[in-house]
């Protein structure tokens, strides 16, 4: 065998190797997600800071955005999931569009792990006439990236 297919196998060889590797690493990684059973939220700290509503509907639907996002990773024998919500910022309109910010702690298995997440909002000529509406979907679409980004990192 010459000495370039020789270093041909060993490239290729290698490559198979770093391949499989990483397909295993992956799966593994994938295998180690923690299993969820109870969801509590704590608005407390929100609720000191914005006020109701917002702290309101941030504990209406939080829970259901984690339900529905930890789907598969529901089971009775799972880890408490708690997440604290310190700050939901509605930001300023700019140019008919804001983002929104959330913020908080998730602790699951005694570990906590500081959360953020943001959403974008676009502007509505209506928006005036149905502040609270707006608000409220601004909340909401802040809660389902929060949620998203939760059951991303578990």
């Amino acid at each position: 065998m010459s000495p370039g297919v020789a270093r041909r196998a060993v490239i290729a060889a290698w490559g198979a190797f770093a391949l499989v590797a990483a397909t295993a690493n992956r799966d593994a990684l994938a295998q180690q997600r923690l299993a969820v059973g109870d969801i509590r939220v704590d608005v407390s700290p929100l609720r000191a800071s914005a006020g109701d509503p917002t702290a309101t509907w941030v504990a209406e639907e939080l829970p259901r955005a984690l339900a529905q996002a930890l789907a598969g990773h529901r089971t009775p024998r799972g880890g408490t999931l708690g997440v604290r919500v310190d700050s939901l910022t509605l930001g300023p309109n700019k140019d008919s569009r804001a983002w929104d910010n959330i913020s908080g702690v998730v602790t699951i298995g005694g570990v906590e792990r500081p959360v953020r997440a943001t959403s974008r909002y676009w502007a509505s000529a209506v928006d005036h006439a149905t502040i609270v509406r707006s608000n409220h979907a601004r909340v909401s679409s802040a809660v389902q990236a929060l949620a998203f980004w939760i059951a991303r990192d578990l």
